[in-house]
C-alpha cells in the first residue's frame, strides 16, 4: 500500500458556523463543504451532526464535526495544551510576522514567534480551544538531512531511557549545527 496524502483530519467543534468564519478570517481557508445527517454512516447511531470541510492549501483538508446532542466537548485533561496541536505551514518569516500582527489586531491572544531552529511558530486558540500553530521554515542547509540521519538512534535511546537524547543537541542552542552529516 502507498498513501497518496491525508484526506482530512476532522476534530470536534462548538459551533460550525463560528469555526467556518474564524478559519475564513483568520487563515483565509476556503469552507469547502458541509455534510449533515441525523444518522452515523459508519455506525447507523442516531447522532446528528454537522460536518464541515475547510480547505488548508495544497489539497490539505481540515474538518469539523459539530456534535449538538453530545455532552459539551472538552479537551483530554492527562495531556498538556501544548501537546495537541494543529500546525499549518506559512511561506516565510515576512507571512509568519503578518499572521501575528492580523491575529493580535482581531483580538486574537498570540504566543511567539517560538525559535525552533528549523522553523520559528506562533500559538494561538481556535474558538473551540483547539491550539494552534503557524511556522516559517527557516532550517540552513543540511539540518533536516541530519535530524533524518539521526532520528532511529535518538527513538532508540529514548525508547530505554525516556530521556532526551543529546543527539541533536544544536537544535536546542547547545552546541553548533555540524553538517559533516549532510
Amino acid at each position: 500500500m502507498k498513501l497518496e496524502r491525508i484526506h482530512h483530519v476532522a476534530y470536534r467543534c462548538k459551533d460550525a458556523k463560528e469555526t467556518i468564519e474564524f478559519y475564513q478570517k483568520h487563515l483565509n481557508m476556503d469552507f469547502q463543504l458541509a455534510i449533515a445527517e441525523d444518522h452515523v454512516p459508519s455506525t447507523g447511531a442516531f447522532d446528528p451532526y454537522m460536518h464541515i470541510f475547510l480547505d488548508a492549501g495544497n489539497g490539505n483538508v481540515l474538518a469539523f464535526f459539530e456534535l449538538p446532542n453530545q455532552p459539551e466537548m472538552g479537551r483530554d485533561g492527562n495531556t498538556p495544551e501544548w501537546v495537541q496541536h494543529i500546525a499549518f505551514e506559512v511561506a516565510d518569516m515576512d507571512a509568519l510576522h503578518e499572521a501575528k500582527a492580523s491575529l493580535e489586531a482581531a483580538g486574537v491572544e498570540v504566543l511567539g514567534p517560538t525559535d525552533h531552529t528549523i522553523f520559528k511558530s506562533i500559538y494561538f486558540f481556535d474558538p473551540n480551544g483547539h491550539r494552534l500553530e503557524l511556522a516559517a521554515n527557516t532550517a540552513k542547509p543540511g539540518m533536516l538531512a541530519e535530524l533524518k540521519r539521526v532520528a532511529p538512534d535518538m527513538i532508540e535511546e529514548w525508547s530505554k531511557t525516556k530521556k532526551a537524547p543529546k543527539h541533536a543537541a544544536w537544535l536546542h542552542g547547545e552546541g553548533e549545527f555540524d553538517s559533516i552529516g549532510d
